[in-house]
């Protein structure tokens, strides 16, 4: 259902505020640029610092430029099950293709919460649902066990996972099944993710390398192995280097850099420092990335 290259968009802030125009012509590029689909409200996107009202105009406004050309798995998670079905219902309406949905962050619920809080959205909203899987951030881990009893529910379709196991793609491809659409969170293990049996990405990459990254996704499906090492290759400093401090921060400079935004992040989060801006700049050269001339040409 969901596959290749999908960008975890950031949303763009200035003076305090969205900055509808680049987040508008950040979309239009992206789908040019060939990316397989968007994530708007993400983490990335910086949706625990976006009021309500933000959070879901940005939805609505990516599924009206991005206009079914490609998927749009709208972030919709909380660690208030009821926040999440909200969210997740005016993902619905709006038109969306899917949910992106965090396990519950600070709560820790048991194995038994987990599935219960992602079994109450589901048969709350009939939309295709990607769980989230990040313990780095939300301390808990969904199981693979659980993962098997909530695949089992028809409107939970994969996984971005971003644990950080590579065996954990095999150990849930055996448990649920080749059907299961299983995702890397991690730009990193982007490549090896596919080796393991995923079928794609949900990159902060691709914010600033969207047409590199979908050549990776797009060389392996096609078998083209060379093309696919050279694109990994090219892509591994960027990478590591766009998390080299709390992400968006790295990859905001990097678009500042393009001349796609500003590189505006809204508290807690500050801009990248100075040492950060020296390991991106340091990346992107080694990827080639050049100021964009014009960020999008929208019909």
């Amino acid at each position: 259902m969901f596959k290749g290259s999908i960008t975890a968009l950031i949303t763009p802030f200035a003076n305090g505020e969205i900055d509808w125009k680049a987040f508008e012509d950040l979309v239009e590029w992206q789908i040019e640029q060939g990316t397989h689909g968007l994530v708007p409200c993400g983490t990335t996107g910086e949706s625990p610092t976006l009021s309500y009202d933000e959070d879901m105009a940005v939805v609505e406004r990516c599924v009206q430029i991005a206009n079914r050309r490609v998927p749009v798995i709208a972030g919709t998670g909380s660690n208030a099950t009821r926040e999440a079905i909200t969210l997740t219902q005016h993902a619905k309406a709006v038109g969306a293709d899917g949910a992106l949905i965090v396990t519950p962050y600070y709560n820790k619920p048991t194995q038994d919460g987990i599935y219960a809080h992602y079994k109450a959205i589901h048969d709350a909203v009939s939309i295709p649902i990607i769980l989230y899987n990040i313990p780095g951030r939300c301390v808990i881990d969904i199981s693979v066990d659980t993962m098997a009893r909530l695949a089992k529910l028809p409107n939970i379709v994969g996984v971005k996972d971003a644990c950080g196991d590579l065996s954990r793609v095999l150990e849930t491809r055996n448990a649920i099944g080749p059907d299961f659409c299983q995702l890397s969170g991690d730009d990193i293990t982007a490549a090896a993710f596919l080796a393991q049996g995923g079928v794609g990405c949900i990159s902060v990459a691709s914010n600033v390398a969207p047409a590199q990254c979908a050549q990776l996704q797009n060389a392996w499906a096609a078998g083209d192995l060379k093309s696919f090492a050279k694109m990994r290759d090219l892509l591994l400093p960027l990478a590591k280097n766009l998390f080299c401090e709390s992400n968006p921060a790295p990859v905001k400079y990097a678009a500042s850099v393009l001349g796609l935004c500003s590189d505006e992040v809204r508290l807690p989060l500050v801009p990248a420092s100075a040492k950060a801006r020296a390991l991106v700049d340091a990346a992107m050269s080694h990827a080639g990335l050049k100021p964009v001339q014009r960020a999008a040409k929208r019909a």
